[in-house]
């Protein structure tokens, strides 16, 4: 009887590696190089390591409804957030982004020709917002609150709330588990902070709030 040979299995196809396109590599690269250098030209309005993630502008936006009016982005950075809100299908016209960082405010400019990027502080929004008072159905905050004064803090709640219609909410995020603002300008202003979730996959984690008005409980 002949000698069968033996049956050598063939190799099995390498598993394949999905790998970043290269221009979503050029795009963070460009991104993170943009932050950089914004922290560079004004590190106490930056206040922070680098810019937030995918995943905790996904949870900032949660609450936008693409037919619920208009909404505010405070200090829109190198545009994060402004990504996730649109992709909520929210019309570009019927967001405004304020920026005062000269870097990070041409970046908007060119990566958002359709929204309006407004180089005017928090403090004085309301003055070069496009639409009416309590017109607005949230305004989403990439500010470091901590970083400012109570008396700041107190403005940027009032122009916001100014412009919020009712039941509108001020969404905020922080590095710590408590709210950046504290209960003495909430009450001052008839305010209350609501966490609303952690979100672990940020660098650091980073914990959500919603301000909204007392009576709105």
């Amino acid at each position: 009887m002949e000698n069968v040979p033996a049956m050598i299995p063939k190799p099995k196809p390498a598993r394949s590696v999905a790998l970043p396109k290269k221009a979503d590599l050029g795009e963070a690269a460009r991104e993170n190089l943009e932050f950089f250098l914004g922290w560079l030209r004004k590190p106490r309005q930056t206040a922070a390591i680098m810019p937030s993630s995918r995943f905790l502008a996904r949870q900032m936006v949660r609450g936008i409804d693409p037919e619920g009016g208009r909404v505010l982005e405070l200090g829109g950075g190198t545009g994060a957030f402004t990504r996730a809100i649109l992709a909520t299908g929210l019309s570009p016209a019927m967001l405004e982004v304020a920026e005062i960082n000269p870097v990070f405010a041409r970046g908007l400019e060119r990566q958002f020709p359709e929204v309006r990027i407004l180089r005017q502080k928090a403090e004085r929004i309301s003055a070069a917002a496009a639409g009416e008072p309590g017109s607005y159905q949230q305004v989403v905050s990439g500010l470091p609150m901590l970083a400012f004064s109570q008396d700041s803090q107190r403005a940027i709640l009032d122009e916001a709330f100014r412009l919020l219609k009712p039941g509108g909410v001020f969404v905020q995020f922080t590095y710590s588990a408590l709210s950046p603002i504290p209960k003495a300008v909430l009450e001052s202003l008839g305010l209350i902070a609501v966490p609303v979730g952690r979100v672990w996959l940020n660098v650091p984690p980073a914990t959500i709030f919603h301000f909204q008005r007392a009576e709105a409980e």
